[in-house]
Parts: C-alpha cells; structure tokens; sequence
C-alpha cells in the first residue's frame, strides 16, 4: 500500500503549487511540498550555473531543443503576461534627451580652432589670428610651427575619436545581437533594444567628453604659449626706434617730451602714446646706467643729425648750425663720463623750465 505523504507529493509536483493560480486541493499544503519545490529551483539554478561550462555546440544545441519544443509558444505567452504586470512601463520615459551642453561647447571650441569638422584650413587660420593679435606677420617659421602642432593635436584626436566611436559601435552591435536572440526565448521589443541603445552611448559619451576637453586644454596651451612668446619678442620697427632716438638725443638736456610731443611721436611711429612713455623711461634709464655707450650712440645720432644739413622734424631747441650740446666741440669729461666746459670756451646755457621738475644741476644720475 502506498504512503499518502507520497502521493500527495508527487500529486502536487504534478499539479504545481497553489500560488501560481493553479487548482490545488483545499485545506493546508503536504508537508513535502516546500521541499519538492526547493528541489526544483535548485535544481533549475544549477542548470543555469553550469551555461558558463557548456561548450558553444552543447548550448547551440540546447537552445535547439527549446525552439522546437512543442510548449515554447505557451511558455513565451506566460512570460509577456508575467512582463506586464512587473516590468516598468516606458511609455512615461523621455523619448529625446537634450544635448548635454558642455558638450556642445567643446564641440563649438573645436570647430573653431580647425581640430574637429571636415575643413582642415581652420588651424592655419587660428595661427594667423593669433599672429595678428600679436602685431608681427614676418615670422613664418614660428607660424608654421604653430601649425604643425596644431596638425599634430588634430592627427592624435582623430585617431582616439576613431577608436572610441569603434569601440562604441561594436559593444552596441554586441548588444543588439544578443537582445535580437534572447527576443526569440523572452519579450524584448524594439523599443527597449533601442532604450538600451542610448543607455549605452550615454554611458561612452564620458569617455568622449574627457577626450574632448584633453584636446581642447591642448590647444589652449599651445596657443597660450604661442602669442605669449610672440608677444615677448614684440619690439618696435626700425623706423620708430629711430624716431625715437632721434628725439631723445635731439633733447638730451630735457629728455622728458610733453603730451602734445608724446602724440606726435606716438602718431608717426605708429603706436601708442602709453608706449612712447614707457620708451622714454626706460630710455633714460638705460641711459644713465650706460653712459659711455651712450655717448657714442649720441655722437652717431649728431652726426647723422648734422650730416642731413638741415635741423630735425623733432627738435625743438636751436636752430640749425647754432651750438647745442649734440652739435658743440667735444669737451673734456670728468670721472663720470659727463661734458664739462673747456676753458676759454664759453658755452650757450640753455634755459630750464622750473616747472617741469627738471634741474640738471642737480639730477641725481647715481645708476
């Protein structure tokens, strides 16, 4: 005779248990059946632990068999129900997120310096901007300096943007196949393949906005360092300084020019009138640091001055051919390097104004 434990176990293994809605006998449950039904899920837990050991054939051929199984059709529609009384519903998701905006701003930045986008021309034109802020468009080996950096930084971006979007691509591709055939076994739509789609790019996107701003903080650098060099070596042409210092020597004995002079100069040099100010000290700076170069450089700048036969455009003290500092007979020097008076000699005194500060007699020329 049989144990009723038994057969009511084996009738509830049959049956399934009550709570997946099928009909059961009333009253409390067999004792067995708590354990029948451990049994059965570790069961199906150890079958899927053991996919990771099966061979690609062994799997091939497993997923065979559940596609030919006469009860799959049953299966997939007990999963879709199951599906829609727990899965989360996507009809209240975004459908288009905005662009992420610092994004956006280093793709602005990129465009504009010539490293990003198909025209190739923009680095030569970053160069010639930044050549021009500088004031000095002759140095062309600086310039194509510039520009072979520049192409250099564009060559490296394009080849990890190149590797990124590969990357990319084939991890989405991947994903995409599996959901396509796991759609075959579970409910997956279109819509979530492509939910998961743009979970993944947003997921990427970190990896080409860190790679984006590296560039953009490389281009800045180099720009940064290019107009900064430029814009140390920046001097003044030829002609300005020699206007400069003609004016300089033509009033050696009240080098401090007024306002009206100051433009005037700043006016035929073609600079500012900030600039001429601090030309002019650092001129009598250097001037009384080094009085024996200047001297020299003074009697070049006379005799240039007396060797155009006429007076300068800038001067304004005597005349031409009237005896002035620049133009009188070489005096004897003191210790210090400066004109003193020959004897029997007498020597115009030019006239000071009091109100400007000046007292030679009492300049202090200590270096």
């Amino acid at each position: 005779m049989d144990d009723p434990n038994r057969m009511m176990a084996h009738s509830g293994g049959l049956m399934g248990p009550q709570g997946y809605g099928l009909p059961g006998g009333e009253g409390a449950p067999a004792a067995g059946e708590g354990e029948a039904r451990k049994q059965d899920i570790g069961e199906i837990l150890q079958q899927i632990m053991n996919i990771t050991d099966q061979s690609l054939d062994e799997a091939q051929a497993r997923k065979h068999t559940l596609n030919c199984h006469r009860m799959k059709p049953a299966l997939f529609s007990v999963l879709c129900e199951i599906k829609e009384k727990t899965v989360l519903s996507l009809r209240n998701t975004q459908e288009e997120e905005p662009p992420d905006p610092q994004l956006m701003r280093l793709d602005n930045m990129l465009i504009a310096e010539g490293v990003a986008g198909p025209e190739k021309g923009g680095g030569a034109g970053a160069a010639a901007s930044a050549s021009a802020a500088a004031g000095e468009w002759d140095n062309a080996i600086e310039h194509s300096d510039y520009r072979a950096k520049l192409a250099q930084i564009r060559q490296i971006y394009h080849q990890e943007l190149d590797k990124y979007e590969n990357a990319c691509n084939e991890f989405t591709t991947h994903v995409m196949n599996l959901l396509r055939e796991q759609s075959r076994t579970r409910p997956i739509t279109p819509k979530e393949i492509e939910r998961m789609v743009q979970i993944i790019h947003k997921k990427f996107s970190s990896i080409q906005m860190q790679l984006k701003q590296s560039t953009c903080e490389a281009v800045m650098i180099l720009r940064s360092r290019f107009l900064d060099a430029r814009r140390k070596r920046r001097n003044f042409s030829k002609q300005a300084s020699e206007i400069l210092n003609e004016y300089f020597y033509s009033h050696l004995s009240n080098p401090y020019p007024s306002e009206e002079a100051k433009e005037e100069l700043a006016r035929k040099c073609g600079i500012t009138v900030s600039q001429v100010s601090n030309w002019f000290g650092n001129k009598r700076i250097r001037y009384k640091k080094n009085i024996g170069k200047a001297q020299e450089e003074a009697n070049l700048y006379a005799a240039k001055k007396a060797a155009a036969a006429g007076a300068s455009p800038y001067s304004m003290g005597a005349a031409s051919g009237t005896a002035t500092p620049m133009m009188s007979p070489a005096p004897t020097q003191d210790s210090m390097g400066y004109s003193l008076p020959a004897p029997g000699y007498d020597q115009p005194q030019p006239s000071y104004d009091g109100s400007m500060g000046y007292d030679p007699m009492h300049q202090d020329l200590s270096p």
